[in-house]
């Protein structure tokens, strides 16, 4: 995923969070506000309670690649995607189905 559709700083993570538009699943909690540049971001969140750093990496890779399939960028809003618990249970094309349905249920509510 290139660069400049990442979301990496902090305070862009918290001002997203804190506009409390979210959808959840079993494996993502999927928080998005209106965008503010040309083009969509997302930034990952895999937190420390799904295991070691090299677990954590991989997820990571295989986010970047579901959002890569999933995402064209021209969405609206930008998005904060954070990992729960369930998605080391799911396997990645489950995972990926959460992901769609997620990205389904926000451009429907948000037009």
């Amino acid at each position: 995923m290139n660069k400049k559709y990442r979301i990496r700083k902090s305070d862009e993570f918290l001002d997203i969070m804190k506009y409390k538009k979210f959808y959840v699943c079993p494996s993502f909690t999927l928080y998005v506000k209106p965008r503010k540049e040309d083009h969509a971001r997302i930034g990952l969140s895999v937190g420390k309670k799904l295991g070691k750093a090299h677990v954590r990496n991989k997820i990571k890779r295989q986010l970047r690649m579901m959002c890569l399939e999933v995402y064209d960028f021209e969405e609206e809003y930008d998005t904060i995607l954070l990992v729960r618990d369930g998605y080391l249970q799911e396997n990645y094309r489950n995972n990926k189905k959460y992901l769609e349905t997620l990205h389904k249920k926000v451009k429907i509510y948000s037009k």
